[in-house]
């Protein structure tokens, strides 16, 4: 787009987003992508892990947040929290390991300063040497710098680097239902990190995914040389009983249209949005009798059945994690550039459930979300592709004009039909909402 350094100019930021469309730039360009660290990633509520991967006092868990390295840390007192990963002293990384545990203290591999489990400074080797020095009044006596904004809700922990944006509730609103209903479906109320990360690289900008999750028009086309082969050969080959459960979680990704558009879209503030209000790919899944028993015994037949009634599919927490409530799965975007972002798949145990729950969770995993996958290379071809298209002259923007209506500018909030793009033009006006210096904002 004519005229760059959008960072100085609110109004090139605001030409960008229109109602219906958006410009190629938001995919393509590195400025806009540094600008995106500063302000969306810095000002917004991003998922740094779970509590549970961190159990025993020492384990740490390490991450990188809008081009900051931090570290997720459990004290001697329990308490989890989350440090910049960087020593006081010269700004070594402290933990260069992704997880594991520290033992009772961090220890820089530089210099040697180490730090207490609560980030407090321990020792400093021969610290004489600094006594007729101004460094006595400095920060860096106080040890590793506290992420100044951490929530931790129903053990999921979320950061937020910068002082300036909103504040947890005022952010995510009602969408913290679908945390709820995942981890409501542990008879003790409690989810667990099951595993290790399936983790690979996409050759295409991160909007593109999160967008992905909630377009219900490309499964029949994109699935359809994968999972459409499975259902197939299915009806041709196998029995008359019930399909395995690889073929119940594969088939529904070639559901038609009407099915599609039949399961809604839930549209929230910020970005957020969940498919599969009515019903959803995960609806069909074999009951578990044993699973049903305990769910009835800790929250009453009805309660659990509202429960277990609730089959999402995916809910987007704009703009770093996603999860599949149903199938107790989470993916997590962690931009690297423009033109490639690095993924994470996560399964979870549900604290007090049957094996076979984990099981199913794991099967899904592999077969959608792995680098070994069928389903997602479907969509990472497509990304790929896009993402190169998208360099080529000629239209410069990109449609969102599905089921658009003008009513949605006083506010888009709502159930919408599921092969709607609502879902997309809510995500890029809170891009734009967060984008935009504050002042240009209001």
């Amino acid at each position: 787009m004519n005229g760059k350094h959008y960072a100085s100019d609110p109004q090139s930021l605001r030409a960008l987003v229109r109602p219906d469309a958006v410009h190629r730039d938001l995919y393509i360009s590195e400025e806009l992508y540094g600008l995106e660290l500063e302000r969306l990633w810095r000002n917004t509520w991003i998922y740094m892990g779970h509590d549970s991967q961190v159990p025993k006092p020492g384990d740490f868990y390490t991450a990188e947040i809008a081009g900051s390295p931090l570290v997720m840390l459990r004290g001697r007192d329990g308490e989890v929290r989350v440090f910049l990963n960087r020593c006081a002293h010269k700004g070594t990384r402290v933990v260069s390991a992704v997880e594991g545990n520290c033992g009772s203290t961090l220890r820089c591999p530089y210099h040697g300063w180490t730090y207490r489990l609560d980030g407090s400074l321990r020792t400093v080797p021969l610290k004489g040497g600094y006594r007729e020095t101004n460094i006595s009044d400095s920060a860096h006596w106080q040890g590793l710098a506290q992420v100044p904004n951490v929530e931790i809700y129903r053990g999921f922990v979320f950061v937020r680097l910068s002082n300036e944006g909103p504040d947890f509730r005022e952010y995510f609103g009602d969408s913290l239902s679908s945390i709820d209903n995942m981890a409501d479906r542990s008879p003790e109320g409690r989810l667990e990190i099951a595993g290790g990360v399936l983790r690979y690289d996409h050759d295409c900008n991160w909007k593109m995914f999160v967008e992905n999750l909630n377009d219900a028009m490309h499964p029949m086309v994109a699935h359809q040389s994968s999972a459409g082969i499975a259902k197939r050969l299915w009806e041709e080959e196998g029995d008359d009983g019930t399909p395995p459960m690889v073929v119940q979680q594969f088939a529904p990704f070639v559901n038609d249209y009407d099915f599609f558009d039949g399961m809604g879209v839930r549209i929230y503030e910020n970005g957020h949005s969940y498919t599969g209000v009515k019903f959803s790919i995960h609806s069909k899944y074999s009951a578990v009798a044993e699973y049903e028993r305990q769910m009835f015994e800790t929250y009453g037949e009805d309660r659990a059945r509202a429960i277990l009634g609730e089959n999402r599919h995916n809910t987007v927490y704009f703009p770093s994690l996603t999860i599949k409530g149903a199938i107790q799965a989470i993916r997590v975007a962690r931009p690297l550039a423009a033109n490639r972002t690095v993924l994470e798949s996560w399964t979870f145990r549900l604290a007090g459930a049957p094996e076979e729950l984990l099981k199913r969770t794991m099967t899904y995993s592999r077969l959608i979300n792995a680098p070994t996958s069928v389903v997602g290379h479907d969509d990472l071809h497509c990304y790929s592709e896009i993402q190169k298209g998208l360099h080529a002259e000629g239209n410069e923007w990109v449609s969102l004009h599905r089921n658009y209506d003008t009513a949605e500018n006083e506010g888009i909030a709502g159930v919408y039909n599921g092969t709607s793009e609502v879902s997309m033009r809510g995500q890029m006006r809170a891009w734009l909402k967060y984008m935009l210096p504050p002042k240009a904002a209001a």
